[in-house]
């Protein structure tokens, strides 16, 4: 039998910030109390304000914004930044102040017993007076230092879940941390006493910072596990990149894509496929950004929209180079048919790039993708957090149908395997591999198809030969070993005969 003396299950309120209610699996667990937590800088705040932003902007749900430390007048200028306008928003009556800022010019002496009767009795005034739905206590922490004995704050803080159930409030109340991986809260009693807990972290790691969410706890509802980056933008706020959103249910097709060179099309079956991740792997110098130019140029021959991202090169740099080889970078873009973004990866995080590259496919809706090169990316970020970019920018790209061509930096000049192989190499579709090669006293270039799922493909090493007409793809290396380990021999006729035996089919079988 039915018992229903319990209720109904949980129910969740979209907070409205990008990512977060995927997470979240919904967003906040309504009418409930929720603890964000982090140290300095950590983004508490800001995660505060888009609670209440995004209830008045996209769900037309009031606020209540209580602040125990800065000024009103100092969130207002500081959420500027944003494009969140919140003066406007105290004149339609949407948000309301409740300032319980210390005042800087008053000492504080206290004569008794502290408690929160009276600033409860604000917040209710004000929730009721524009008929909020949403609150926030920012931060909450700086008020503990008036109380004496922790089971006093433990019973005021019970004190302010309890009246915000009772008004029915989704209430975000932030605290602050000292340590990113340490005890949840200064204190060890905020996180108990609140329904749900929040962490923000801001770690520093090898010189680079990386920011996260985890959802340690819903009472009583479900989340996802673990953490997640996200960044913080100019004119948008907070966005999480939810890296478990990612899905393994793209189209696939078969329809086949030229890469801008007819022998390297003959090389990989008949071209790349359409909806595929194609890496060019090689050492500086060998042709990398070459062969992105053919793919662009072959790409707006069939009539492709081109969006090219170059992280090591000037826009006049790439133009130059791409008109010595016969493309006109700058016709194409006056014709709408490529667009170029150029971008040092240091002027942003890699979570900003990732944002960065989403909203210009988005807005430039392009058939073709190229990256050069994605390994520049890997020297602002961790290794986790550079696996995880990849990973996003993949999915993404595969999701939206377009075809991408990613080239990646080989540290050593003849051969070997880098860092950055080993993280994108399993999810691309297609790699070609580029090498130098010594042969008696000459430099030469090698080009081969290493992997090509779902097609066969030419396994030989030819000779890459590059000049002012571009690439240009010859014979095969023959009588040479060794090539893609960085030591390539030749070897005479007596040893080719001796591998051939080694191989020929067994007549007794």
């Amino acid at each position: 039998m039915k018992d229903d003396s319990v209720g109904p299950a949980i129910e969740k309120l979209a907070t409205g910030i990008p990512g977060f209610d995927f997470v979240a699996e919904g967003g906040l667990p309504k009418g409930r109390t929720s603890l964000v937590v982090g140290s300095s800088g950590s983004g508490k705040t800001i995660f505060a304000t888009h609670f209440l932003v995004a209830g008045v902007c996209a769900y037309q749900e009031s606020g209540v914004f209580v602040t125990f430390e800065e000024q009103p007048v100092d969130i207002r200028r500081n959420m500027r930044g944003f494009g969140w306008d919140i003066e406007h928003w105290e004149k339609d009556g949407s948000w309301l102040f409740v300032d319980a800022s210390p005042e800087p010019s008053l000492e504080v002496t206290i004569v008794g017993d502290y408690d929160f009767g009276g600033l409860l009795a604000r917040i209710e005034h004000a929730v009721r007076m524009i008929s909020a739905k949403r609150v926030v206590l920012d931060s909450i922490g700086a008020v503990f230092s008036q109380f004496h004995h922790h089971n006093r704050i433990r019973h005021e803080l019970f004190r302010i879940v309890a009246a915000m159930r009772q008004l029915g409030i989704t209430c975000v109340m932030t605290a602050e941390r000292r340590e990113e991986y340490g005890p949840i809260s200064c204190y060890g009693i905020e996180e108990f006493v609140t329904d749900n807990v929040v962490i923000l972290r801001n770690v520093l790691e090898n010189e680079k910072r990386r920011r996260t969410i985890e959802i340690l706890k819903f009472r009583g509802a479900v989340h996802r596990k673990g953490e997640y980056p996200f960044t913080v933008m100019p004119d948008a706020g907070m966005i999480v990149i939810p890296l478990s959103a990612i899905e393994l249910k793209q189209h696939c097709g078969d329809t086949r894509v030229t890469s801008g060179n007819p022998d390297l099309d003959r090389m990989c079956g008949g071209g790349f496929f359409r909806d595929s991740i194609i890496l060019v792997s090689g050492a500086t110098g060998t042709g990398k950004t070459l062969i992105g130019t053919h793919f662009v140029d072959g790409g707006v021959a069939h009539g492709d929209r081109c969006l090219l991202f170059a992280f090591e090169e000037s826009r006049e740099q790439l133009g130059r180079n791409a008109i010595g080889w016969g493309t006109d970078f700058d016709a194409l873009e006056t014709q709408g048919k490529l667009r170029v973004v150029c971008e040092y990866p240091e002027s942003a995080s890699l979570e900003d790039h990732l944002i960065h590259i989403k909203k210009s496919m988005e807005e430039f809706r392009p058939n073709r993708v190229a990256i050069d090169s994605i390994s520049a990316l890997e020297r602002i970020a961790t290794t986790r957090g550079f696996r995880e970019f990849v990973i996003a920018v993949t999915s993404f790209i595969k999701q939206q149908e377009v075809t991408g061509l990613f080239t990646s930096t080989t540290p050593t000049l003849t051969g070997g395997a880098s860092v950055t192989e080993a993280h994108i190499s399993s999810i691309t579709d297609t790699i070609v591999l580029l090498r130098y090669v010594e042969l008696l006293g000459e430099m030469h270039r090698g080009l081969t198809v290493l992997k090509m799922r779902g097609s066969t493909h030419e396994k030989e090493i030819r000779e890459l030969v590059i000049n002012n007409s571009g690439m240009h793809i010859g014979a095969p290396f023959r009588n040479v070993t060794g090539i893609l380990s960085g030591t390539p021999m030749q070897i005479g006729s007596h040893e080719l005969e001796r591998l051939d035996s080694m191989f020929r089919p067994d007549d007794a079988l």
